[in-house]
């Protein structure tokens, strides 16, 4: 496709200039773009193509960047990036090197917040347009949140705030009916029986009117009629929840109409008061799969255009967890499900199927996913709940008072741990082990195969009592060497422990130290690798293995501080160990985006690197 407008497209002001004919191309010549670059380098597909004519009127209305825009979670913002210069650049989004896949302020003047997690719109934008506020700056504000993002507490907090704002403040209320399943909880409900009688705002508009032009005659009758025009209303139309809370509510209006989008945009403008625009819009709009299948096409890695069909579809331990919990589930009826609107991302999709009473997707809501396993499990059940890792850290408060300190027994499925590769810096799971490190009564299992997470996952249900978690990395499992067999859930060595040298590690790092014992065997140097899989608590036993090797050498894919190979060290020091020991983990930084082979490479953490530093570190030492 030759994309005439959209490749003439250097800024907003030029979708101004488009005359609505041209906008209405305009709108498809983007989502032939986004299903071009998303089938080669992955990416959220679904919710961009739902929100293309939404960001188009956004920039024909708006004046950015000095009105600005905030997105919510971040991932529809690929249109967005077209027209504020990136056009060219976005063949290279989620790239090394290339445009994120999420908004970042450092990478455009556009990008008014940076954003990655759910239900941060609308407090970030508030707290932009109060600073505009306070140095009399008149321009315009917009948060941007999904149907989805409602369920998060955070948004509401948010809300609870913003009817106290003056005019120029604006949440837009993308409602497509999803996150990334399908929503659940009363908002969704609300929301639909707003969806459902469009007259609402019409017959408001047309009740004001009427009200307005009631003489008033004298202080005590303008009283009263005051008093009786408020009643009047609230008998004519009923307020919805945003009234209430101070924001002005329009709506709904499709989000596919471009002229009703840029009148609806233009009238909210023009409100005295901070207003919500309630835009009904379809996810995967425009792509038939992905109407068909959104939640499958929210986030995709590469596929074929003309069949859908993902380019690769290798067994992955998202899979592996889902099969075996409800292998588990079928043995015994304690065996609950939790998820935060992520039943297919972390393989649930069967198990709400077999045991839909023992599911529970809370919404977007990871705090309360762990209250609530706290919950069920102090009284009796046995609750997992599945969780991506970077996701994990919004509940650090629920998982240290409401679960380790309450002694409750339940399990974090943690998925995506270590690095997640093209999503970024806002989805890396580098966290969770220094996370759950400082959390007293929590076990915490990080195996590298299938059967060792199938192993840890049945040990954390039925041996292990506390706060659990079970850490796995996205995708496959990593090279298995011929001569091992299974995974030992606990610790084990693997290689000549006779030698002097120690490599020690856990996770999918194994297969990378498996592989980086073969490149230094080749240069006559052996080494013995010592496998973590239980990393908190760490037995005694793996430590006095430990201090019998002269040289340790401690690789963590997470960060140093606060890290497995800190308090390694730390038992060693306990234990008198007078060797020569030395960690390479992430430090003190954030880790953008590129692929998880060059990731691991970058960080000195891939089986090359890791053959060369202790190469490196014996001529040092000798």
């Amino acid at each position: 496709m030759s994309y005439e407008i959209l490749s003439t497209i250097e800024s907003p002001a030029d979708v101004k200039a488009l005359s609505d004919e041209q906008l209405t191309e305009l709108c498809a010549e983007i989502r032939e773009k986004l299903i071009e670059v998303i089938s080669v380098n992955g990416g959220h597909l679904s919710s961009n193509l739902g929100t293309v004519e939404l960001t188009v009127a956004l920039h024909k209305v708006f004046d950015c960047p000095r009105d600005s825009v905030v997105f919510d979670v971040g991932h529809q913002s690929y249109t967005h990036k077209m027209l504020t210069g990136r056009y060219d650049r976005i063949g290279t989004i989620r790239r090394e090197g290339g445009l994120s896949g999420f908004p970042k302020r450092s990478e455009s003047e556009y990008d008014a917040f940076n954003a990655g997690h759910a239900s941060t719109s609308i407090s970030a934008a508030l707290g932009i347009a109060k600073a505009k506020q306070l140095a009399g700056d008149p321009s315009y504000t917009v948060a941007i949140i999904g149907d989805g993002s409602l369920t998060g507490g955070l948004a509401y907090e948010g809300l609870n705030n913003a009817g106290q704002h003056k005019k120029n403040f604006i949440v837009i209320l993308n409602d497509n009916r999803m996150s990334i399943s399908r929503n659940v909880g009363a908002m969704a409900r609300y929301l639909s029986s707003i969806r459902m009688q469009p007259w609402y705002r019409r017959l408001k508009r047309g009740t004001e009117r009427a009200l307005s032009k009631v003489p008033l005659l004298g202080k005590p009758v303008s009283e009263l009629l005051k008093r009786s025009k408020s009643k009047v209303k609230h008998v004519m139309y009923r307020h919805t929840i945003f009234d209430k809370l101070g924001l002005s509510y329009y709506g709904p209006v499709d989000g596919h109409n471009m002229e009703d989008l840029i009148n609806a945009l233009n009238t909210v403008k023009q409100s005295k008061d901070p207003a919500l625009l309630h835009v009904v819009t379809k996810k995967g709009k425009g792509y038939k799969y992905a109407e068909d299948d959104s939640a499958s096409y929210h986030g995709i890695g590469s596929f074929n255009i003309d069949t859908g069909e993902p380019i690769s579809s290798k067994e992955n331990f998202s899979a592996v967890f889902g099969r075996k919990l409800c292998e588990l589930a079928e043995a015994d009826s304690r065996v609950c499900a939790v998820t935060a609107a992520m039943r297919t991302g972390t393989g649930l999709q069967d198990f709400v199927k077999l045991y839909k009473d023992r599911f529970f997707d809370v919404g977007i809501a990871e705090e309360h996913a762990v209250t609530f396993s706290a919950g069920l499990a102090l009284n009796g059940m046995l609750p997992v709940f599945a969780v991506y890792s970077t996701f994990l850290q919004r509940s650090y408060d629920q998982l240290i008072h409401d679960a380790s300190m309450q002694k409750a027994h339940l399990v974090l499925a943690i998925d995506r741990a270590g690095v997640v590769g093209e999503d970024g810096e806002t989805h890396q799971g580098l966290f969770d082990v220094s996370m759950l490190n400082a959390v007293p009564n929590t076990t915490v299992y990080s195996p590298c195969y299938f059967d060792g997470l199938q192993n840890a996952l049945t040990a954390a249900l039925f041996e292990d009592e506390g706060l659990v978690a079970v850490r796995y990395p996205r995708g496959g499992e990593g090279e298995k060497p011929e001569d091992y067999s299974r995974e030992n859930i606990n610790y084990e060595l693997y290689g000549d422990r006779d030698a002097k040298l120690l490599l020690i590690t856990y996770g999918r790092l194994f297969s990378e130290a498996v592989a980086a014992r073969e490149i230094l065997k080749e240069q006559g140097i052996d080494l013995c690798i010592l496998k973590l899989c239980r990393i908190k608590p760490i037995d005694e036993r793996a430590v006095k293995l430990a201090s019998s090797f002269k040289t340790i050498r401690f690789f963590e894919e997470g960060m140093r501080s606060g890290s497995v190979a800190e308090r390694f060290r730390d038992l060693l020091d306990e234990a008198n160990y007078g060797g020569t020991y030395k960690v390479t983990a992430v430090e003190n930084t954030y880790v953008q985006h590129a692929s998880v082979k060059s990731t691991l490479k970058t960080l000195g953490l891939d089986a090359e690197s890791m053959a060369e530093r202790i190469k490196k570190d014996i001529e040092v030492s000798a």
